[in-house]
């Protein structure tokens, strides 16, 4: 990190100063004093423990300095008025002081694979840095850039919404040149009310590009009011000009063309949404240069981020179909579209392991019910369901699927219902079986997957 102290307390404003250490470089700024090393800079923030009662902690592992929103003895630190805030304004100045280029990523469904397929794609181009992980928030974001390489040109930041004012926050941080926006879904609808907040929400990472920048979008009309119109857009989707073409699916690959390049795109993975991503992944290399080539051989080399849509193998040799890291309708319908596409094995059965959606407000229980729109019996053989607001689902998919085909478990406080699904999944799931798991991830279905992965 190219920084000095005297330069991280005149970006921040620090009310003192620490003289005898101005021109020392820090090595990283960090905030969980587990993590330090010799010549980091400790930034304490307030969260369920307050980072303030770890900086003797922080100092033993060898910070040099530290922020505070208090006076100390005995150890050097610049006093702040709030740690979070300057720890973004630190944050906001290094990725303008490097230059580096910002591309930023948001969206109710697809925003981690979209990131982690444009950054594949500027590596083979450029010195590409990329968020770690779920570091979306106006922590982990600010994180994310204070820990780039000092050769980073491009920087893809993925930005998550749980409320109204979010995205602002992270795109005036962030400053992006180029912005995408995945989808308009359902997600965190408990505390956005309507899907058009939801888009307004999303829309506002425009609030910290400059008239040069580009925004690409989806062609859906909900975020039509939202858009700018003194930057350039480009929306996707089948009516426009950047669209997929010819889409080919296969149990574990997908492969298609594009109206932005020659040659058609392979990826190693299922589920046709994930070729929008690659659409959209495709135009910003295109629009950054990078030969095609580069771009496909990145896009059919791609590694998806662990529990998203991914394949893998039961102990007993059946295939799981495993995207247990987030879940809303949207996201639900799709993988259950892809799930039903995809042939059976022979002599094997589909069995879809459904849990609850979290965080969808006082309409959750109707959006679970409407999942009945994706679920046919002529396509999935045994539907196993797990949670509270999905037992509705439970019931109205009992009327259409034969007599003992629909297996519905309560979420308890003491998971014996958990257990017992495992073990009536078990008991059902032969070898060349397929098994889908979506829910949300507080639901735990992570661990279910690696149950029936280890035979534990």
């Amino acid at each position: 990190m190219k920084l000095t102290l005297h330069e991280v307390a005149k970006v921040v404003g620090a009310k003192n100063t620490v003289s005898e250490l101005d021109d020392i470089p820090l090595r990283q700024a960090e905030f969980d004093s587990r993590n330090i090393q010799v010549g980091d800079l400790f930034v304490p923030l307030k969260g369920a423990r307050d980072g303030h009662d770890f900086i003797e902690t922080a100092f033993a592992n060898g910070a040099v300095a530290t922020l505070s929103e208090r006076e100390i003895s005995g150890h050097p630190y610049l006093l702040v008025e709030d740690c979070q805030a300057a720890f973004q304004l630190l944050a906001q100045y290094y990725l303008d002081k490097l230059g580096v280029d910002v591309i930023a990523v948001t969206g109710s469904n697809g925003k981690t694979t979209t990131k982690d397929m444009i950054a594949a794609i500027l590596s083979t181009t450029y010195k590409t840095y990329k968020t770690q992980g779920n570091y979306n928030n106006e922590i982990g974001l600010p994180y994310t850039a204070l820990h780039m390489p000092d050769d980073t040109e491009k920087i893809v930041l993925e930005m998550g919404q749980d409320h109204m004012g979010d995205i602002h926050l992270l795109s005036k941080i962030a400053k992006p040149h180029i912005s995408v926006v995945t989808l308009i879904g359902e997600a965190h609808l408990e505390f956005f009310g309507s899907r058009e907040k939801i888009a307004q929400g999303k829309m506002q990472i425009t609030d910290g590009m400059d008239s040069d920048g580009i925004l690409i979008v989806p062609d859906d009309p909900i975020i039509d009011a939202y858009l700018p119109d003194n930057m350039m857009v480009i929306p996707f989707g089948d009516k426009e000009e950047v669209s997929v073409q010819n889409l080919q699916e296969e149990k574990d690959s997908l492969s298609f063309h594009t109206s932005i390049l020659e040659n058609p795109i392979h990826l190693p993975f299922p589920g046709k949404y994930n070729a929008t991503n690659a659409l959209v992944a495709a135009c910003i290399g295109k629009l950054l240069a990078v030969e095609e080539a580069d771009i496909l051989d990145a896009l059919a080399n791609l590694q998806l981020t662990r529990n998203r849509t991914e394949w893998k193998k039961a102990a007993n040799g059946a295939d799981i179909l495993s995207d247990v890291y987030n879940a809303n309708p949207t996201a639900m319908k799709l993988i259950l579209e892809t799930f039903s596409a995809i042939p059976a094995n022979e002599g094997g059965k589909k069995i879809a392991v459904l849990a609850d959606m979290k965080e969808l407000g006082p309409d959750s229980v109707q959006m679970h019910s409407n999942i009945i729109m994706s679920l046919a019996p002529d396509k999935i053989d045994t539907l196993v369901l797990y949670g509270e607001d999905i037992a509705e689902l439970a019931q109205l998919a009992s009327q259409i699927f034969p007599i003992g085909h629909v297996y519905y478990f309560k979420k308890t406080a003491n998971e014996d219902q958990f257990e017992d699904m495992l073990v009536c999944i078990k008991e059902m799931m032969h070898s060349n079986d397929q098994i889908l798991l979506k829910g949300s991830n507080s639901m735990h279905l992570a661990k279910i997957v690696d149950s029936l992965e280890s035979n534990k």
